[in-house]
């Protein structure tokens, strides 16, 4: 499996995000599911999720203080990369 995120380390916090598809920060279910299934090599970090609408607006799923800190920046100064996990 072949990820897009990021590891980020803000303010004393290092947390990992993803870009997922909107169904996944739309549903619960989705979501936990998605974390529960990177958790393990993403270790002792919050799992934020990122998906964007048809506009291009991003939306985020996860911790509430870090997803208000996400909510202040542009998409693209977040530090993509791929993971690949297998």
């Amino acid at each position: 499996m072949v990820l897009h995120g990021a590891v980020i380390i803000e303010q004393g916090v290092t947390f990992a995000i993803f870009s997922v598809r909107e169904s996944v920060t739309t549903y619960t279910v989705r979501a936990t599911q998605f974390r529960r299934a990177v958790a393990p090599y993403f270790p002792n970090m919050p799992i934020i999720l990122m998906s964007q609408d048809r506009y291009g607006k991003p939306h985020y799923n996860g911790r509430k203080d870090i997803v208000e800190f996400l909510k202040t920046i542009r998409v693209d100064q977040i530090p993509w990369k791929k993971y690949h996990i297998y």
